[in-house]
C-alpha cells in the first residue's frame, strides 16, 4: 500500500536549500530539460533581459553554472533519471535532490529524496506520483526501440512529430499537450511532469528572422530558439502549478558547439558541451500565464 500524501510540507521549504524529503509528496514536480542549451548563451540572454519569463524565476535573475552528467541526450537523461542532475561547477561533494539508496554515496544528504528503485521515475511512482513524459528530440519519439527506452520509464508518455526538432512550433505544441495532461488529472493526484524541449536542438535556424536553411544553425539562431521558448514557458509554469505548489527544475542536459575551437555539435568533450545552465525554484499555485 502506498503511503498517504500530505497536503502541505511538515516544515517550511527553502528554494536555495530544498528538503526534498519534505517536498516529495506535498508538491507537484516539474522537470524541464532545454535540450542542447549552452550556459554562455543562456547567461547572456538573461543578463540582457531577452528571456524575461525564465529570468523572473532564476535566483537573482542568474542561471547557476553546472556540469552536465553526459555529453548527449541519451547518456545525460539516463543519469538525470537516476538522480544525477547537472553538478555544480565547483569542488564537491554536492548534496543531491534525488538519489537511489546506495551504500557509501557521498552526495546523499539529509534532505535528499532517497528511493529504493533503479530510477527516480519508479521511485516517485512508488509514493503515489503520476509520471508523465512529453518528449522532444529523437530519443523520445518511440519510433524505434532506442527511442522508446527513455519514455518507457514513465507511466505515461507523449510524442508527436509536432514536438520534434524539425517543427518551428514544437514548444507550443508540447505546452498544449502538458495543459491537457494536467487538466485531465484528478485534483488529488500528485504529478511528476517531464518536458524535453527540442526547440534549441539543431535545426534551429528557423527561429531567427532572416536566417536561411542554406546558412544553417549558429550561436545566434540557438539564442533565438531560447527566446522562442521563453515566450511560451509561462503557460507551462501556469499549468504545472495550477493545482498546488510546484517544485520546478529547469536545466540543460548538455550544450553544443558552433565552431568553438573547431568543434561543431555535441557528444564530445568541450566547455561548450559540458557547461550547462541550471535552476530550481517554486511555482506558486494560481499563476496566470503571460
Amino acid at each position: 500500500m502506498q503511503p498517504p500524501l500530505p497536503d502541505t510540507p511538515r516544515t517550511p521549504v527553502d528554494a536555495r536549500n530544498p528538503d526534498m524529503s519534505e517536498i516529495v509528496g506535498s508538491h507537484d514536480l516539474l522537470l524541464v530539460t532545454l535540450d542542447t542549451l549552452r550556459h554562455d548563451v543562456a547567461a547572456e540572454l538573461a543578463a540582457a533581459g531577452r528571456i524575461p519569463h525564465l529570468a523572473r524565476h532564476l535566483p537573482g535573475g542568474v542561471w547557476e553554472k553546472r556540469h552536465a552528467p553526459g555529453s548527449f541526450t541519451y547518456a545525460s537523461h539516463q543519469a538525470i533519471f537516476a538522480g544525477f542532475l547537472p553538478t555544480p561547477a565547483g569542488q564537491g561533494p554536492h548534496p543531491r535532490l534525488f538519489a537511489a539508496r546506495f551504500a557509501g554515496s557521498e552526495s546523499t544528504a539529509s534532505g535528499t529524496f532517497v528511493f529504493d528503485t533503479p530510477d527516480l521515475l519508479s521511485g516517485l511512482a512508488g509514493v503515489g506520483y503520476r509520471t508523465v513524459c512529453i518528449g522532444g528530440v529523437g530519443f523520445f519519439n518511440k519510433q524505434a526501440p532506442l527511442g522508446s527506452v527513455l519514455p518507457g520509464m514513465f507511466q505515461e508518455s507523449h510524442w508527436e512529430p509536432e514536438f520534434g526538432v524539425a517543427s518551428p512550433t514544437s514548444f507550443e505544441a508540447q505546452v498544449a499537450r502538458a495543459e491537457e495532461v494536467v487538466a485531465g488529472l484528478p485534483e488529488e493526484q500528485r504529478l511528476f511532469l517531464f518536458v524535453n524541449v527540442s526547440a534549441l536542438h539543431q535545426p534551429n535556424w528557423f527561429h531567427r528572422s532572416g536566417a536561411t536553411r542554406e546558412a544553417g544553425d549558429s550561436r545566434d539562431t540557438h539564442a533565438a530558439a531560447l527566446e522562442y521558448v521563453d515566450a511560451h514557458i509561462g503557460r507551462l509554469f501556469a499549468a504545472a502549478s495550477s493545482r498546488r505548489r510546484c517544485f520546478a527544475i529547469v536545466c540543460s542536459d548538455h550544450g553544443t558547439a558552433y565552431g568553438d575551437d573547431g568543434y561543431t555539435g555535441h557528444r564530445l568533450g568541450h566547455e561548450s558541451v559540458w557547461t550547462v545552465p541550471y535552476a530550481h525554484f517554486f511555482l506558486e499555485p494560481g499563476a496566470i500565464a503571460p
